[in-house]
């Protein structure tokens, strides 16, 4: 089942929730829509569901456009967060529900409605629940019984609002490894809102980054992580630390800092140099870095420098020279990338700014 969504565009009252949103997602594809809170995931899910409207802008689905179309007819899987089981049921009962209200040409009879949701229990690993209440089963288990009842109606699409939002990390891997799965072996449209890093680059096909109403970026995890379009997507993805410079002549040059200018593209102008900590390349020189502490754990080698009156800490590998600590260094940030100050974003990692820190001091892990 494809999907194209064109301009859309959402507004609550004041508060634009979408701003001139595009997406196409392929037949088959694990689609995950990670952003900060409200920066418009759930929404746009909610109006693929048929449970909001844009206000201007098109979705299609399979090629048929969904203006106007209701939710109960576009044949969609819902998973909420939090599960949204009717309590009063047993498990089996929440499964076949979206079965029994189906219009009385489409419901299946009673005997077949019954198979199929035990079919889908028995999938999901929690047959022998079928007869318990919500309330008595645990957090894992219901999300899975929500689960079995948004494939009840067999449904070519599969929408997930933060499935595992309410569970506990152990439970939450082992969940995602199960239902990537599944999603290949049914053959499956997913699409996945998280705000959960981890989750996304291990699950998704695809990655789109909201921010503020709008897709800032989408492509593959991998490529999102090793060529972030703004510095936003970088700081988003994985630790990162971020420098102010002022890029001249194709070099960024940091003011307050004993640190060679890196090579850039970025055009001249205020900008922000945006380095992982373990592309932090520690030099050995006389530089005007003051190692303080050095101790290994594992294949890495954890040290603290003091650079210009800031606080660093990154990692080598134990395979390289041995610093001590009292020796002088240098730092380099040639594998940084350098955006235009007006483009980036403040996400509450550390920011250099002028040679000083907002908070005076910069640690940086890996």
């Amino acid at each position: 089942m494809t999907i194209e969504i064109q301009h859309i565009r959402k507004s609550f009252g004041p508060t634009l929730a979408l701003d001139d949103v595009n997406l196409s997602v392929a037949d088959g594809e694990f689609l995950a829509l990670l952003g900060p809170s409200g920066s418009g995931k759930t929404s746009l899910l909610r109006m693929l569901a048929g449970l909001e409207f844009p206000d201007s802008g098109e979705i299609a689905i399979n090629g048929r456009p969904m203006s106007g179309v209701p939710a109960r007819e576009r044949g969609i899987g819902f998973v909420f967060q939090h599960y949204a089981l009717f309590r009063h049921m047993t498990v089996l009962r929440n499964v076949a529900f979206g079965l029994t209200v189906r219009p009385r040409r489409l419901r299946p009879s009673a005997s077949e409605t019954h198979t199929r949701a035990m079919s889908l229990l028995d999938m999901m690993q929690i047959s022998d629940l079928a007869e318990r209440y919500p309330d008595q089963i645990s957090g894992g288990q219901r999300q899975r019984a929500a689960l079995a009842r948004a494939l009840a109606i067999q449904p070519k699409l599969l929408l997930l609002d933060e499935p595992f939002g309410a569970l506990d990390a152990k439970v939450r891997k082992s969940l995602r490894v199960w239902l990537r799965d599944l999603h290949n072996r049914m053959g499956l449209t997913s699409i996945f809102v998280t705000h959960d890093q981890a989750e996304a680059m291990e699950m998704a096909d695809r990655i789109a980054i909201l921010r503020a109403g709008r897709v800032e970026q989408i492509d593959t995890p991998d490529r999102l992580y090793s060529d972030p379009a703004s510095a936003f997507v970088h700081e988003f993805l994985g630790e990162s630390v971020r420098f102010d410079c002022t890029v001249a002549d194709g070099c960024a040059q940091f003011t307050g800092f004993s640190l060679p200018p890196v090579r850039t593209a970025c055009p001249s102008g205020p900008a922000v140099a945006v380095i992982r900590p373990h592309e932090i390349e520690l030099l050995r020189c006389n530089g005007s870095g003051i190692i303080r502490s050095v101790h290994a754990v594992g294949p890495l080698r954890h040290i603290t420098v003091d650079l210009d009156g800031v606080t660093v800490e990154l990692a080598q590998s134990t395979e390289t020279w041995t610093p001590s600590a009292g020796e002088t260094c240098g730092l380099s940030l040639a594998k940084a990338r350098v955006y235009p100050l007006n483009a980036t974003s403040a996400l509450g990692n550390p920011t250099v700014r002028d040679g000083r820190l907002d908070n005076g001091q910069c640690r940086i892990r890996l």
